[in-house]
């Protein structure tokens, strides 16, 4: 069995631990933590199960069973790699139908597009962004689909391609590529990025999360028309060395649904485009955010799950670090080196964690502020 790292920190009376060799974040009782512990450095089975079967009084065969479905779970080797389409066809587009300059702080991007699909993919939450054509830019995107499969290519060189139902993986790889142009870093010096919006009170930042629907982006312009500033909506990375929250410039992503709430705050919603995205099963238009400053970064102490519901009494909570995990890992890219997963691990361990449920926006509005001032 080849050995891995292991990163194990205990919260609530549980362990999470990180596998090196899946880049994988799982809570774990710490008895089985300290299981993989022993398997990962060799120690014998028979060993590790005479020691369970003793401790939890419990037959040897059982705990034999117990151990090895342990090392098949976290250390089987992996099976034969999926094929990869090497592109041998590909035919690289010598014109597009659309190009588009996005003017970020002073960097001026060129994205262009094959067609109106393309565009589609990328452009609604960007084109708040929009600047007139010129030859002074610093970066040079292209996306095309050819063959069912779309590509992307940045200052001529392959990033990557994504079949159709891979679309999301190419978003998030556009916006990676973006914010690495913007903030000059690569990808292995991103803790993460985590599927949440991130506000600001000038000081430091405030990250919102919950399933889609909850209401995270609906908050975000409630609080940002009551003086807070939108650092990101939906896509915050957060870097690895001083594990801060940067910005990131797309727009807000307003739901259907939340238009009455938003229009008297908002009356350019009105007339903004609508776009309906079938596969997402939702309907949306898209806010300007109100940052000035894409180059903003902010320490966050706090991550706020956040929940609209009709009707509902403002409650709002710390939570436990495990709830809060559980919650926070499956729709996060986090990063793969194990320095940085340390950090992250060292880096959660310090926030505060809370639910906040509402129905009255101006009640969760004060309880945002509540936080922020440290008085919850």
């Amino acid at each position: 069995m080849k050995k891995t790292t292991i990163l194990n920190k205990v919260f609530d009376d549980q362990t999470i631990s990180w596998f090196e060799n899946k880049n994988e974040y799982v809570v774990l009782q710490n008895t089985t933590a300290n299981i993989l512990k022993d398997i990962n450095q060799g120690k014998p089975i028979h060993e590790i199960a005479k020691t369970l079967s003793k401790k939890l009084e419990i037959p040897i065969e059982k705990s034999m069973d117990f151990v090895k479905e342990l090392q098949h779970k976290f250390f089987k080797s992996k099976g034969k790699a999926d094929i990869v389409h090497d592109h041998k066809n590909l035919k690289r587009p010598k014109s597009f139908e659309y190009t588009k300059f996005y003017k970020i702080n002073n960097i001026v991007f060129k994205v262009s597009y094959l067609s109106e699909k393309e565009l589609a993919f990328v452009h609604p939450k960007f084109g708040h962004l929009t600047t007139e054509e010129t030859s002074s830019y610093l970066n040079e995107f292209e996306v095309f689909i050819d063959q069912n499969y779309i590509f992307l290519y940045v200052n001529n060189e392959l990033i990557g391609s994504w079949s159709n139902n891979e679309i999301h993986y190419f978003q998030g790889k556009f916006s990676m590529e973006l914010i690495q142009q913007i903030h000059q870093k690569n990808e292995e010096e991103w803790l993460g990025v985590f599927h949440a919006s991130a506000i600001s009170n000038g000081q430091k930042s405030i990250l919102f999360l919950g399933d889609s629907g909850n209401g995270k982006s609906t908050s975000l312009a409630l609080l940002q028309a009551n003086g807070f500033t939108c650092l990101a909506d939906d896509f915050v990375p957060v870097d690895a060395e001083n594990q801060e929250v940067y910005s990131f410039p797309a727009a807000i992503s307003i739901k259907k649904n939340s238009l009455e709430a938003l229009l008297p705050l908002y009356p350019e919603l009105e007339t903004s485009a609508e776009y309906n995205f079938t596969r997402l099963n939702k309907i949306v238009r898209y806010l300007k955010p109100n940052n000035s400053d894409f180059f903003a970064h902010l320490p966050c102490n706090d991550l706020v799950f956040i929940k609209y519901q009709k009707d509902a009494v403002l409650t709002c909570q710390k939570i436990s670090k495990i709830n809060a995990f559980q919650q926070l890992i499956p729709d996060s890219w986090l990063s793969p080196k194990k320095e940085n997963a340390q950090k992250f691990l060292d880096w959660f361990a310090t926030l505060n964690c809370y639910q906040l449920t509402y129905s009255n926006n101006d009640e969760m509005i004060a309880s945002v502020e509540k936080i922020f001032k440290n008085k919850l």
